[in-house]
């Protein structure tokens, strides 16, 4: 039986697999992605900028610049608004600041996953990625710049479910699973008060 309508927010830092984990959630639990990174990639292609490491650092800057610390969650309220509004269930992939769950969580069910995984298999898995391959050294920068500008260690301090991805892809799949199954229970808990 599907789950009452809410947002799961995947939080953490880059390479622990929060686009692995938000792919299982809408494969294999039938939630609807919405990925806050996508903004920024965006508005890169936008102004006609190649997607890397330094344009999307600036863009991402400049956003929250406009549209201050929770300018993410303000770009896709309308977005997981509909989404729930048609019942479904939203993945967030991405949700970087504490401003955006402050901004979130005061308007929809929400729940935060946050994924960790050691630097080192971090430094590993994002320079042998295909898709934006990031060097130890670019990895350890946006580590600082988005803990220190951004906010992004409060959401996965905070999170209401916490798993290590440093096994095998079958481990972290019954991870997502168990966590999914607690989230859905709340969920219901809440339709029933």
């Amino acid at each position: 039986m599907p789950s009452p309508p809410h947002a799961l927010a995947v939080v953490g830092l880059a390479g622990t697999g929060k686009s692995s984990v938000t792919r299982q959630l809408v494969h294999q639990f039938g939630y609807h992605p919405v990925h806050f990174g996508g903004f920024v990639t965006e508005e890169v292609k936008r102004r006609g900028l190649e997607v890397v490491q330094a344009h999307e650092k600036v863009v991402r800057e400049e956003l929250r610049t406009v549209h201050g610390m929770a300018a993410m969650a303000i770009l896709g309220e309308a977005q997981i608004a509909e989404l729930m509004d048609a019942g479904k269930l939203v993945a967030i992939d991405g949700l970087y600041s504490f401003a955006e769950w402050e901004y979130l969580h005061d308007k929809f069910p929400l729940r935060l996953l946050a994924i960790h995984v050691s630097r080192q298999l971090r430094h590993q898995r994002t320079a042998a990625r295909p898709v934006r391959p990031l060097t130890a050294a670019e990895l350890d920068e946006r580590d600082v710049s988005e803990i220190k500008l951004l906010d992004k260690g409060g959401p996965i301090a905070i999170a209401d479910h916490h798993i290590v991805n440093d096994g095998d892809p079958t481990e972290l799949e019954l991870a997502v699973a168990a966590a999914v199954a607690e989230v859905w229970q709340w969920a219901e808990r809440l339709v029933n008060r």
